[in-house]
């Protein structure tokens, strides 16, 4: 493509991507191998010097996966980015290069169970901490930080509760420490909220989700903001120091604005092993074709139920942002303009009971460990995805015991709403 300014919906179609050019093909090939022959001696040292860019091995370079991270950070208003194996292991590769034994992050408290698994558990094991705070609380925030801090972590649209974080205010805070703000923004996509435009330096994505959108394939995505200065303060000596495994090259003195892409796949991907597989890549590149299409019914869908919701007596409370009774819903416009996402809660008269014989009841919703579905999906978050946590982390997740979680579809909404009126009226029978 041209240098030429292309709408989002054309970009989701074509950004990284051109004919093949052994063949012709229009849709990018699925590029299954491992190896890439090199035109000569020199020119295989030059790729394993970092001299020249290039195919070596399929767990750092594919030409497949390439079109993908293209794809993600021409859409999210990144300069690079780094696919890998799942969104878990795009956290750790965001991380990785920032952190160190004795060092912490700043991370929200809502987050996606597993996440508050990894966080708060598994890193340990590389001495890493973990702090958890309120996002809404920037002075909690702030004061969470202290000199072994190395990042600030949320999640733009929080799973399970679709809480909106207030990207900008957050960057400011990030920002006043020297800090980078890192941003999940697996259940918003760049379609909903672009985090890079609210002062974002890292992007994180679970492409298992909205971006493929048919639940087949597993995948994560870092993107790079490319607009962190990593030698500022001394504090990513990944980033600024001299690498021995490149004869003392330095990533952003050598690479500049995409030190952390470049480090992302010369180190992360080298060492960690966490690679996409080209197949994968294929079938997230095709999901991201119909993204806008997909993401504006997803939305319409999820105003018209969690309205509906809120009426009904058998219901308590529904925690959908894009309802004008949620304390986020002022965010929308300011953090997701065009719509709050398609992932909330609502909380089931007869508590932890019903919500079981809600999830048994239901017929059209799909009772799976997934989002971002073209299909309609619920799980009982305190039994499942957030069963590992205790009573305090489930409620300040929004995964309390008397809550559930849907991921609203692309279904005809009549359809949804009939399905859980029958389910709703077996759970509180």
């Amino acid at each position: 493509m041209t240098d030429a300014t292309y709408g989002f919906d054309t970009l989701q179609i074509h950004a990284g991507a051109q004919p093949d050019p052994a063949t012709g093909a229009r849709q990018t090939p699925i590029y299954q191998t491992t190896a890439y022959v090199f035109r000569d001696a020199d020119h295989a040292a030059a790729l394993f010097n970092l001299q020249e860019v290039g195919y070596i091995y399929s767990r750092l370079t594919n030409p497949t996966v390439a079109v993908l991270q293209e794809r993600i950070a021409t859409l999210e208003g990144g300069v690079g980015a780094v696919c890998c194996s799942s969104g878990h292991a795009a956290q750790i590769m965001a991380l990785f290069p920032l952190m160190g034994p004795g060092k912490n992050f700043v991370t929200s408290n809502r987050l996606y169970g597993g996440s508050v698994t990894q966080f708060s558990q598994t890193i340990k094991r590389f001495g890493w901490e973990a702090k958890f705070v309120d996002v809404d609380d920037l002075d909690a925030v702030a004061a969470a930080i202290d000199d072994d801090t190395r990042a600030v972590f949320t999640e733009s649209i929080a799973n399970p509760g679709g809480h909106i974080a207030d990207l900008s205010a957050l960057a400011k805070v990030a920002d006043g420490a020297g800090l980078p703000l890192i941003v999940d923004n697996t259940s918003a996509t760049p379609y909903l909220c672009r985090p890079i435009e609210h002062g974002a330096t890292l992007v994180v994505h679970s492409t298992t989700k909205y971006l493929t959108g048919n639940g087949t394939v597993m995948g994560g995505c870092v993107v790079d903001s490319g607009q962190f200065d990593w030698s500022a303060s001394g504090k990513f000596p990944s980033m600024s120091e001299p690498e021995p495994a490149y004869h003392g090259l330095k990533f952003h003195e050598t690479f500049g604005p995409l030190a952390f892409t470049f480090h992302g796949i010369a180190i992360g991907l080298r060492d960690l092993g966490m690679t996409l597989n080209p197949q994968a890549a294929h079938y997230t590149l095709m999901g991201i074709e119909t993204l806008s299409l997909r993401m504006q019914r997803h939305v319409e869908n999820a105003v018209e139920l969690a309205e509906w919701l809120e009426k009904d007596p058998r219901v308590d409370f529904v925690t959908y942002a894009g309802l004008k009774s949620s304390p986020y819903h002022g965010l929308i416009e300011k953090v997701c303009p065009r719509g709050a996402g398609a992932l909330f809660t609502f909380a089931v008269k007869g508590g932890y009971d019903a919500c079981v014989k809600l999830i048994d009841s239901v017929e059209i919703f799909s009772h799976v460990a997934n989002l971002g579905d073209t299909r309609s999906l619920i799980i009982h978050s305190a039994s499942t995805t957030h069963r590992q946590l205790t009573a305090e982390q489930q409620e300040a997740a929004g995964a309390a015991p008397n809550v559930v979680r849907v991921s609203i579809g692309i279904e005809d909404i009549e359809d949804l709403k009939a399905d859980l009126d029958q389910a709703l009226s077996k759970a509180v029978s």
